[in-house]
């Protein structure tokens, strides 16, 4: 995929962070639409359909949070990138973010370059996975399907974030082998990207209530296993 056939979709309150963001993603050749506020963002995310969103988290109208929510629950954006934008020292919204279904984090103020290097290492990692498929796998009651993205379980589709998606798949491609946190890290966020140590806690609170409590165990001071 060439960078001109790749939508992003900037959501931010401040006119000259839109404008200084969208010269230097438009200069790379990529397709950039622009949104003032989180309502905005949504329906803008629904009509252009973008392959990565870099959203604000504090807006007026609606929040990132909240916007962040609303895509993740739109059919056919379940896999969009999401990454937002946060103000320095702002570790709470980072939390609720990656809860939000949030992908990755972009602190602000960030210089041009380094912003074009994130977005560059995003896209790539959304292109690798993509490459990376597998066929359908079982485990135990639970199928997952890599090349559509989607998770039965015991019966019942579940709709998971990307990253959720992508840590469940790591875990369960070895079940009851302990991955370590630096793996999880590596395998599922890439080395290029900087994450909270919270992260990893954050996404298997979530899939444990969405998977089972009894599925996820944490070693302590090492990581995590699936057991089925």
């Amino acid at each position: 995929m060439k960078n001109k056939d790749i939508r992003i979709l900037l959501v931010d309150d401040e006119p000259d962070i839109l404008e200084i963001v969208s010269y230097n993603l438009s200069a790379q050749g990529y397709e950039v639409f622009t949104a003032k506020n989180g309502e905005e963002g949504v329906a803008k995310a629904k009509k252009k359909n973008p392959h990565l969103v870099i959203l604000d988290v504090m807006m007026p109208e609606m929040d990132g949070i909240e916007a962040c929510e609303i895509i993740r629950a739109t059919p056919g954006l379940e896999n969009t990138i999401i990454a937002f934008l946060t103000a320095r020292g702002e570790d709470y919204s980072q939390v609720a973010g990656f809860d939000a279904g949030a992908d990755d984090y972009i602190t602000k103020p960030i210089k041009p370059k380094v912003l074009v290097s994130k977005v560059k290492a995003l896209l790539r990692r959304f292109k690798e996975s993509d490459k990376e498929v597998e066929d359908i796998v079982k485990v135990g009651d639970i199928i997952i399907n890599r090349e559509e993205y989607k998770v039965i379980n015991d019966g019942n589709e579940i709709v998971l974030p990307r990253k959720e998606f992508e840590l469940l798949a790591l875990l369960t491609s070895k079940p009851n082998k302990v991955f370590k946190r630096e793996v999880i890290l590596d395998k599922v966020w890439g080395n290029e990207v900087v994450v909270g140590g919270r992260t990893i806690d954050v996404h298997i609170r979530k899939l444990r209530e969405k998977i089972g409590e009894d599925h996820f165990k944490t070693v302590k001071g090492v990581g995590y296993k699936f057991v089925l």
